[in-house]
C-alpha cells in the first residue's frame, strides 16, 4: 500500500510554513512585495526544493513579479541558512523560487465564464439577465 502523504510532502509543508514566517521577518527588502508562498515540491533526495510563491496587488506587473523573484533568489542562501536552524534536518534543500501562475489564470477564467453567462441570458432573453 502506497504512503498517502510521503516525507518529502511533509518537509515540503514545514518547509512553506517556517519560510513563510522567514520572509515576512527577515526579508526588508522594499523591492519585495506582498509575497504568498502557494506551494513547495521537495525533490525525493532533499537536494531541490521548488518555492511557489504569488505577489499580492501585483497580478498584472510583470517588472514586480519579476523584481520579488530576483529579492527572493538573492535571499535563497540566507533563507536557507535560517531554514536549517528552524528545521533539524542533516541537509536543507537548495530553494527555487518560481511564480505561480495558477492565481493569474484562475481570476481570467472566472472573468471569461461570468462573460459567457452573461452573454447566454442576453442571447436567451433571460428576464433575470441583469440581477447579478
Amino acid at each position: 500500500m502506497a504512503k498517502e502523504y510521503s516525507r518529502t510532502q511533509r518537509i515540503g509543508d514545514q518547509m512553506q510554513r517556517e519560510l513563510a514566517q522567514l520572509i515576512q521577518r527577515e526579508i526588508k527588502d522594499p523591492r519585495l512585495g506582498l509575497v504568498t508562498l502557494t506551494g513547495t515540491e521537495v525533490s525525493r533526495d532533499l537536494s531541490h526544493a521548488k518555492v511557489f510563491f504569488t505577489v499580492m496587488g501585483q497580478d498584472d506587473d510583470d517588472q514586480k513579479i519579476a523584481e520579488s523573484q530576483a529579492v527572493l533568489k538573492d535571499a535563497a542562501g540566507y533563507l536557507r541558512m535560517l531554514l536549517g536552524r528552524a528545521i533539524k534536518l542533516r541537509t536543507i534543500p537548495q530553494l527555487h523560487f518560481l511564480y505561480d501562475e495558477s492565481v493569474r489564470r484562475g481570476a481570467q477564467l472566472s472573468v471569461l465564464i461570468e462573460r459567457a453567462v452573461a452573454e447566454d441570458r442576453q442571447h436567451q432573453g433571460d428576464p433575470d439577465a441583469g440581477k447579478e
